[in-house]
C-alpha cells in the first residue's frame, strides 16, 4: 500500500500512534478480507462488500494522514 511513502511510513509507525492504529486496522481488514474470500472464515457477500467498504474508509484516512505529514506535499 502506497509504496511511494514507504519511506515515510517506515518513518512515523510507531512513532505516531494514531497512524500505526489506522495501519495496523487495515492490515487486519485486509487479512479478514481474504480469509472470507478463501472460505476460510465464513461470510455473506453483502458481509465482504461491507468490510472492503470500511477498509477503502481507512486507506482514505491513512493517505490523507501521510499526505499531512509529507513534506514535499506541503
Amino acid at each position: 500500500m502506497f509504496p511511494e511513502y514507504r519511506d515515510l511510513i517506515t518513518k512515523i509507525k510507531g512513532n505516531d500512534v494514531h497512524f500505526t492504529r489506522l495501519f495496523d486496522k487495515h492490515n487486519e481488514m485486509d487479512q479478514a478480507i481474504k480469509n472470507m474470500e478463501a472460505r476460510i472464515i465464513q461470510a455473506t457477500a453483502a458481509e465482504i462488500e461491507t468490510l472492503k467498504k470500511e477498509k477503502l474508509q481507512l486507506k482514505d484516512k491513512i493517505y490523507a494522514h501521510l499526505r499531512g505529514l509529507d513534506p514535499a506535499q506541503a
